[in-house]
């Protein structure tokens, strides 16, 4: 069985996220989805402000039909050395020197990493601020 793992906040779920969850999906046979916990998101964006806490954000990705299993993480450095997986799928912004340190631990340990683009017109910041300007 091929296990594929993607990390992320996942607060306003929407069709960006769903395809993400359905493109990583078809990497493998499992889908592990790691959902970054409220005090770490703080820890690495202090003026981040989440709509749903950790426990919600995790419900909503489980319902999901791509995802198979949902974990709680710190940071991905930690995630990518506690999770069995095989492919690590990240996003093109998930480029930050966590982020690198994650790739080069996934290529020193047998583990294939992939890119996927995002979902071109949505994001969850382009959604906050749309919501506040309504």
């Amino acid at each position: 069985m091929r296990k594929v793992l993607t990390v992320g906040v996942f607060d306003l779920l929407h069709i960006g996220h769903v395809e993400l969850f359905r493109r990583a999906k078809a990497l493998g046979d499992y889908l592990i989805v790691a959902v970054q916990d409220d005090e770490w998101i703080l820890k690495f964006k202090p003026d981040a402000q989440t709509v749903n806490n950790t426990a919600e954000r995790c419900y909503m990705v489980k319902v999901i039909k791509y995802v198979d299993e949902v974990v709680v993480y710190k940071d991905i450095q930690s995630i990518v050395k506690e999770v069995d997986f095989d492919v690590l799928v990240t996003g093109p912004d998930q480029n930050h020197e966590g982020f690198e340190r994650a790739v080069r631990w996934c290529e020193e340990n047998g583990k294939e990493t992939v890119v996927l683009p995002r979902t071109e017109g949505i994001s969850s910041s382009e959604l906050k601020r749309h919501i506040k300007a309504l």
